[in-house]
């Protein structure tokens, strides 16, 4: 298993509680009033028969519009995921591997993949994967991070001697800078969109429990204090803690 599938499973195997403190810093401190999760809703355009594979809480179905959709499947790799997504009124409800999906070729009209290709081994592989279970013509829709993405957060980890805590090199290649390129190799018509949002901070909490979200270990309380430490006097500087992000949605038709 390489770091991004073993990153994958202790992240993500038993528990959703470090996604969803992830989501939580997006959702609370980013600067596009508009959150993601809506911003990406509004582009779906959903119809007939649907899968996201990787659909972790579900919180992408609080926002999407589902009239014209025929049949909702969620699947995801962890039992935790599957035990929430659940609650998604009408889904049928999947766990199981991305890279082997048990659907016949040509099931769905349209395939999401929502910021998790690069949790895998081979992101080709998932690709690849989720195209041969798209009809001709069926959409796909991906979204991943450009490969400076919240660097300012990734810089902590080192500063107080847990380079651990560093999404860098934990996750495979599927970026906004390499992904189109590989989607190319299956689809037609691929777009590229970004989202533009950064985060500022104002508070230390909120930094220390993404770093915990991260954490194959607990930090200890001395490190805990220097993270700690970092983040406050970025904050008392500049006023606030700033972090880049670059998401973007890329979208392609299956031939």
């Amino acid at each position: 298993m390489t770091a991004a599938a073993a990153h994958a499973v202790i992240q993500y195997a038993e528990s959703d509680g470090r996604l969803a403190a992830r989501i939580a810093l997006h959702q609370n401190h980013g600067t596009n009033p508009q959150s993601w999760f809506d911003w990406l809703a509004e582009r779906l355009g959903l119809a007939g028969d649907v899968l996201e594979a990787g659909a972790g809480t579900g919180a992408l179905w609080s926002y999407a519009r589902t009239e014209a959709v025929r049949t909702l499947t969620l699947a995801d790799f962890s039992a935790a995921m599957c035990a929430r997504l659940t609650a998604v009124p009408s889904a049928r409800v999947l766990r199981g591997d991305v890279t082997r999906l048990p659907f016949a070729d040509g099931t769905f009209d349209t395939v999401l993949a929502n910021h998790m290709l690069y949790h895998l081994d081979e992101p080709p592989a998932g690709v690849r994967e989720l195209v041969r279970v798209l009809r001709p013509g069926g959409r796909l829709i991906t979204t991943t991070n450009g490969r400076a993405h919240l660097a300012e957060l990734d810089a902590i980890g080192p500063a107080i001697g847990r380079p651990d805590l560093q999404l860098a090199g934990r996750l495979g290649d599927f970026s906004a800078e390499s992904a189109p390129a590989l989607i190319e190799r299956w689809c037609t018509g691929v777009r590229v969109e970004r989202y533009h949002c950064d985060l500022r901070i104002t508070r230390v909490e909120p930094v220390l429990a993404y770093l915990e979200s991260l954490a194959d270990t607990p930090l200890t309380p001395s490190e805990r204090a220097a993270a700690a430490a970092y983040v406050q006097a970025r904050i008392d500087t500049e006023g606030a803690f700033h972090v880049g992000k670059h998401s973007v949605l890329i979208t392609g038709t299956k031939s």
